[in-house]
């Protein structure tokens, strides 16, 4: 650090020049004052070259006026640095109007940082996933200055033709972006996700059928019809989705959900029962809340000690044996996936949704074989697909987190941006190379 402070300071004393090769590192460009402030370092600097021709009538120009703009740079020597471009506004001589100059190497149009300090900034947000506040924090200058760039040069990668190409298993899934307005109305998106590659294709807002059909409709008939697999929750939308736009796809319903489904019925089962035998809400003496745990664990997992327990907890609290119906109810919901060969699986789920559904059931019983009777396609196919709505899930985290480190993203199109970059797997090698948006 001692070292670097003294060849600042002798630069910066002797040889202004060779600050500007360290700092700039730009061909073409003069160095006409170097300053430190103490807070900041800035550079000012004025482009040199062949004079343009006026681009209305190619005829010479001359100066008319020199800008100073300034753009934030990437920190040096430990602090923040500012570039100051004194902008050359060229005139016509024959009254064509005038122009001023651009310099990509220097900085993209309309944006207030300097050409590299953007892309590292693209890289360190959408990449590392990082707060667009800490990086402003970094190079201090203004969240939006930040945003902007990212904004700017990430719509370029997103935008690849070829960050993503034919996919063999679709999947879709839902995740609740930020509430809004005084009221904190729920605004939803839904991934579009490649689940074999654990990829995220696109974000689309709500979580109604029509996003997602638009976006499909986007892509070419060649690729929607290369759609083997197309997995989901148990969603009617989706469903929807998938009937419209891919109908020769088969569809797999998620088998988390489907377990997940049969739980929720037990344990609205267990409380239902519970309030009608003790005329109140579980409490920690109650033999059915002291069982609610026990109750949705898998079967297997429970020792000697634990199963014990467990039935005797329901001989206390269940006198009609409606919540031991719906336990055996979710334990054969979970043995669907227990079973290695197609036929018998179809058979066993379409089995499974008629002894649900018998009136002697507990509603709630029947109410998830009435379900199980709607997905009975779904569910089966799982067995011949082996594919589930995991993946979407693990892009659905990634998309989170970034979501927990903005504190928030009330900008649809920002949102969409961070995440593409973060989990949509673009190509980084292209960034040093794109022209800004």
């Amino acid at each position: 650090m001692f070292k670097a402070v003294e060849i600042r300071e002798s630069l910066l004393v002797a040889d202004p020049i060779a600050m500007c090769e360290l700092l700039v590192g730009l061909g073409e460009v003069t160095v006409l004052d170097v300053t430190d402030t103490g807070s900041r370092l800035r550079v000012t600097v004025e482009t040199r070259g062949r004079r343009p021709e006026c681009p209305a009538c190619e005829a010479p120009v001359v100066v008319k006026d020199r800008d100073r703009v300034e753009l934030t740079d990437l920190p040096c020597f430990g602090q923040p640095a500012v570039l100051v471009w004194r902008k050359i506004r060229w005139g016509c001589l024959r009254g064509c109007g005038s122009f001023t100059e651009q310099a990509s190497e220097i900085a993209a149009s309309r944006l207030r940082l300097t050409d590299r300090a953007a892309r590292w900034a693209t890289v360190q947000v959408g990449r590392h996933g990082r707060s667009v506040s800490e990086v402003a924090k970094d190079l201090d200058c203004s969240w939006h200055a930040v945003m902007d760039a990212v904004a700017a040069y990430g719509q370029v990668l997103i935008d690849d033709p070829n960050r993503f190409s034919d996919v063999a298993a679709l999947g879709l899934d839902e995740t609740l972006r930020c509430r809004l307005g005084k009221w904190r109305r729920q605004a939803w998106t839904t991934q579009i996700v490649d689940v074999e590659a654990g990829q995220l294709l696109d974000v689309v807002e709500g979580r109604s059928a029509q996003g997602p059909i638009d976006w499909l409709a986007n892509q070419s008939q060649a690729w929607r019809d290369r759609i083997e697999w197309a997995t989901l929750d148990l969603s009617g939308p989706y469903r929807k989705v998938f009937d419209t736009m891919v109908p020769d796809a088969v569809q797999v319903a998620d088998p988390f959900h489907v377990v997940r489904l049969a739980n929720s019925k037990l344990d609205e089962c267990r409380r239902r029962v519970q309030n009608e035998t003790l005329g109140h809400r579980g409490r920690k003496d109650d033999p059915l809340y002291r069982a609610r745990r026990l109750l949705t664990k898998a079967h297997e997992r429970l020792d000697e000690r634990g199963d014990a327990k467990l039935r005797g907890l329901l001989r206390a609290g269940d006198p009609h044996g409606e919540v031991q119906m719906t336990w055996h109810a979710k334990e054969t919901t979970r043995q669907i996936y227990q079973i290695t060969d197609c036929d018998l699986a179809a058979e066993f789920v379409h089995q499974l949704a008629d002894d649900l559904r018998d009136d002697s059931m507990p509603e709630e019983a029947r109410s998830l074989g009435r379900t199980i009777a709607r997905w009975r396609d779904q569910i089966v196919a799982w067995h011949r697909a082996r594919v589930s709505n995991g993946p979407t899930e693990a892009v659905n985290n990634l998309v989170k987190r970034i979501k927990r480190v903005s504190f928030g993203i009330t900008n649809f199109r920002n949102y969409r941006i961070r995440a593409l970059l973060y989990a949509g797997k673009p190509n980084w090698d292209l960034l040093a190379t794109v022209t800004p948006r």
